[in-house]
């Protein structure tokens, strides 16, 4: 495994917590909006916020902002993928009150895998609300080349079948797309279904890792009443035209299955 230098900056963005950016997240998961200013926002929803928008000749043909220009190197991998993360929920977000999020990275590792080579970069993030830490989070990225056209696509864990508790949920392109929006997330596998399936070989648009998490996080946060950490960990895509079982067990163990039975995520609950 080759350590990558990494850029030892940090880099802290402001934003206001507006309410109807999570509110419109509501409605879009199919919810009653209900948070207005002075709420407190559900775990998760600071995805909502810190936009950091790019000019066009700073994003890469994915529409993501490119590598080498700000915090992440370039890795010579055009592949972009969020495989998982780890939270700690300190202090609830309010609606309506400024936040800061200071974005460091933990590592950034490449090495080669079964199917080439790999890039693998740890964000780590702290959200400050009114002198208070709400959010520490760390999020993981791998980064990868190309599909070749005789590269076999890797197999898919297969999912547990003895949760506690089981919900149905669907996906189609316009969630996808409102899901985008309201993160500012330009990455095209999520909207754009020639450059999905042409370019980056999916079946269709992928669901984003995000909205899985956060479907489980609203899950488990029904079930424990108040979330301290989740952690996750994205295994298989999820296409836009597949619904999707969230599972629940006592123990805080969740994961999402595809309706083929493929296990598309992992978490843990606490």
């Amino acid at each position: 495994m080759e350590h990558v230098p990494a850029h030892p900056d940090s880099q802290t963005v402001t934003d206001v917590m507006d309410p109807a950016r999570s509110a419109a997240l509501q409605v879009a998961l199919g919810q009653p909006a209900t948070i207005i200013a002075g709420a407190t926002l559900p775990p998760f929803f600071h995805q909502l916020y810190f936009w950091e928008p790019q000019p066009p000749a700073k994003l890469g043909r994915d529409g993501h902002p490119a590598t080498g220009l700000g915090l992440i190197p370039d890795l010579g991998l055009p592949r972009r993928m969020w495989a998982g993360g780890r939270l700690a929920f300190d202090t609830p977000m309010m609606a309506g009150e400024p936040a800061h999020k200071t974005t460091t990275i933990d590592s950034v590792t490449r090495k080669d895998g079964r199917t080439g080579p790999l890039g693998f970069v740890t964000l780590r993030h702290k959200i400050v609300q009114n002198g208070r830490v709400c959010v520490t989070e760390s999020q993981d990225l791998v980064y990868r080349e190309d599909l070749s056209s005789d590269a076999p696509s890797p197999a898919a864990p297969i999912a547990r079948r003895d949760e506690d508790l089981c919900r149905t949920v669907h996906f189609d392109s316009t969630l996808l797309f409102r899901y985008s929006a309201l993160t500012f997330n330009g990455h095209r596998i999520h909207y754009d279904l020639d450059y999905a399936r042409d370019v980056e070989g999916y079946a269709g648009l992928v669901t984003h890792g995000p909205l899985l998490a956060q479907h489980l996080i609203l899950l488990a946060t029904e079930q424990l009443g108040t979330l301290r950490t989740f952690s996750f960990r994205a295994t298989a895509p999820l296409m836009h035209f597949e619904a999707a079982d969230l599972c629940w067990c006592a123990d805080g163990t969740m994961w999402v299955r595809g309706p083929d039975g493929r296990q598309c995520m992992q978490a843990q609950a606490s």
